[in-house]
């Protein structure tokens, strides 16, 4: 399995070439596989400057599909999660949502102290959350 990252970062479209047995639910976790490696390889990077930033660290990160949010935290456990189509948006998308849910470790809900600890980080958050929330959550029409 390979992709041709050049064709499909220059012309807007991403080639998947698979070898073996063919089928769309195939190419379809193939693709789901390489977003979430997207996102883990993108969160990763930005991890190593938002824990030490902010004072808090992560547990464990989880990439997944999710059909309505874009991530969560367990602040008991000190888990969060990515939804995967992150990898399909901007980073800095990706970006707010981390830190938001890094500050969901230090304050589980969304008061006073947790709005003004978004601020404090990410003075532009909610310009990076319009954005977001802008965009289509997933992409679906994937032709084959």
């Amino acid at each position: 399995m390979t992709f041709d990252r050049q064709n499909g970062k220059k012309h807007g479209t991403l080639t998947v070439r698979l070898w073996g047995e063919y089928s769309e639910e195939k190419c379809a976790r193939v693709i789901g596989d390489w977003y979430r490696a997207i996102v883990r390889d993108r969160a990763t990077s930005l991890l190593s400057v938002w824990e030490s930033r902010i004072g808090v660290s992560a547990n464990q990160i989880f990439i997944q599909r999710m059909k309505t949010r874009w991530g969560g935290c367990n602040p008991e456990k000190g888990n969060i999660r990515l939804n995967s189509e992150l990898g399909k948006k901007p980073v800095e998308c990706l970006e707010y949502i981390l830190v938001h849910e890094l500050i969901h470790l230090l304050e589980p809900t969304h008061n006073e102290r947790f709005h003004a600890l978004l601020r404090q980080h990410i003075p532009n958050w909610k310009a990076r959350r319009k954005l977001l929330n802008s965009l289509p959550l997933s992409h679906e029409a994937w032709t084959y």
